[in-house]
């Protein structure tokens, strides 16, 4: 190792502490080749949560695994230039500002343990602050490693665009859009027990007639179109919009219908809110309320 450090005019050895042991040796082997010394500095270990030395059983992964994972590259090296060694209260830093900044005096002393859940922030804020074209680039891959087919309609800048202020790792985003990609095969139960009753026939009727009409999707206001609902029905909002978010994602949770409405496309937004309009309508005869 000394030849070679030798030989690749290494000026400085940073490693961890659990070298000291080796450094003296080292020392001695460089003086007695007349080599000049590099200046050697030791950091501590990396621990898991439950102090011991990170390793495997912790979960500890090569550098690539954090890429399959859904992290950006440049959150996992701020997050790990970040441990052990900060600047002020500042906790996000570009490429640029690490290099300009660091300071191995300012590395603390004592051992820094790895904190997934710091690493899951610091990634939402990369990924809230990238551009979207390269996102869905990333989202793209993602779905064909899961064997996801997206519609030639389906505008994943968009999709991103809808999920990017909430997502923390690229994979999170892609799971929670499958439901934009393909039919919805079934509804959450809990989600139909709640609002899959007769109050929602005339709501999904009348969204279902305002869409049909609208003659430029791409520009529409898909919000009023919703709202125009409840105004004419005269019923609260939630009686119009939880149905409809029903009937686009299969779940009660999801972002707002508008954003759905609108990466869906017209066609496609029609067919689902028609689909369950036909799910409630069996429902209900099948329960004798019809």
């Amino acid at each position: 190792m000394v030849i070679d450090d030798i030989d690749m005019n290494i000026s400085h050895v940073i490693r961890g502490d659990d070298h000291i042991n080796n450094t003296p040796r080292q020392i001695n082997i460089y003086k007695a080749l007349g080599a000049e010394l590099p200046e050697f500095a030791h950091l501590p270990m990396i621990l898991g949560d439950d102090g011991a030395r990170l390793s495997k059983r912790h979960g500890a992964v090569g550098v690539m695994e954090y890429a399959n994972n859904g992290y950006l590259p440049e959150a996992v090296l701020n997050y790990l230039v970040r441990l052990g060694w900060s600047y002020q209260d500042k906790e996000l830093f570009t490429k640029a500002e690490m290099i300009e900044l660091f300071d191995l005096k300012k590395v603390n002393k004592a051992p820094s343990a790895f904190n997934t859940s710091k690493l899951n922030w610091i990634n939402q804020q990369y990924i809230q602050q990238a551009d979207s074209t390269r996102l869905a680039d990333l989202m793209k891959k993602r779905l064909d490693v899961m064997g996801v087919n997206v519609p030639d309609s389906i505008d994943l800048v968009k999709v991103v665009d809808m999920f990017k202020s909430r997502a923390v790792t690229i994979n999170e985003m892609a799971d929670s859009a499958l439901f934009l990609f393909s039919d919805i095969k079934e509804f959450d139960e809990k989600a139909v027990k709640k609002v899959f009753k007769q109050s929602a026939i005339k709501p999904f009727e009348t969204l279902i007639k305002k869409m049909s009409d609208v003659q430029d999707w791409e520009n529409a206001n898909l919000h009023d179109l919703i709202e125009d609902t409840v105004n004419v029905l005269e019923v609260g909002f939630g009686k119009v919009g939880q149905p409809l978010r029903v009937a686009l994602t299969g779940k009660s949770a999801g972002p707002a219908n508008d954003e759905i409405m609108q990466v869906l496309g017209q066609q496609e937004s029609i067919k689902r809110t028609e689909n369950a309009l036909a799910f409630l309508l069996e429902k209900l005869k099948a329960q004798g309320l019809i």
